[in-house]
């Protein structure tokens, strides 16, 4: 037996996937960057295949093709040494090891850039969700997400796979 109701429920739940199926065929926008950003004048440019000769198939695949690499299977989620983590693709200085924190999502977060001009954010609509993608300013590269979940003293946590990172120990730097 059809109540009143029904005709309601149906339509609600049509827009509601109607509306999921559109956010996910939405294309991403570009944040302006911060306004000290002196490395967005420095950018690299290169062709897939020029990138495709230097990454890995996993690094192109999460760099250049925004993929995600499985949570707890990166290289520096659990990692604890002292140094700096920098760009897989251009070796630009990203994240200070002081700055990351145990977020328990199974990638390395951190609560801070080394600069603000080191990273460059668009907005993301895949997936039915908007979040903020991280990438790197002067490659490009694409790193993963910031949330307004993180630790004091900014609030933020940058979900970054570990294949998008290199590190170089404090020894080293």
């Amino acid at each position: 037996m059809l109540t009143k109701k029904t005709p309601m429920k149906k339509f609600l739940f049509l827009s509601i996937a109607l509306f999921a199926l559109s956010a996910c065929a939405q294309k991403q926008t570009p944040i302006p960057p911060p306004s000290n950003s002196q490395n967005m004048n420095e950018k690299i440019e290169k062709t897939n295949d020029d990138w495709k000769k230097e990454l890995n198939a996993e690094e192109y695949n999460v760099l250049r093709e925004q993929g995600t690499e499985r949570a707890f299977t990166g290289e520096f989620w659990d990692h604890h040494e002292k140094g700096i983590y920098t760009c897989a693709a251009c070796a630009t200085p990203l994240f200070e090891s002081e700055t990351k924190f145990e977020s328990g999502t199974g990638w390395p977060s951190y609560f801070k850039p080394v600069d603000d001009s080191c990273v460059a954010e668009t907005r993301d609509v895949t997936y039915g969700m908007v979040r903020r993608e991280v990438h790197c300013a002067k490659c490009g590269g694409h790193l993963g997400h910031v949330f307004e979940d993180g630790p004091k003293p900014t609030g933020l946590r940058y979900c970054v796979n570990s294949v998008s990172l290199n590190f170089v120990p404090k020894s080293e730097e």
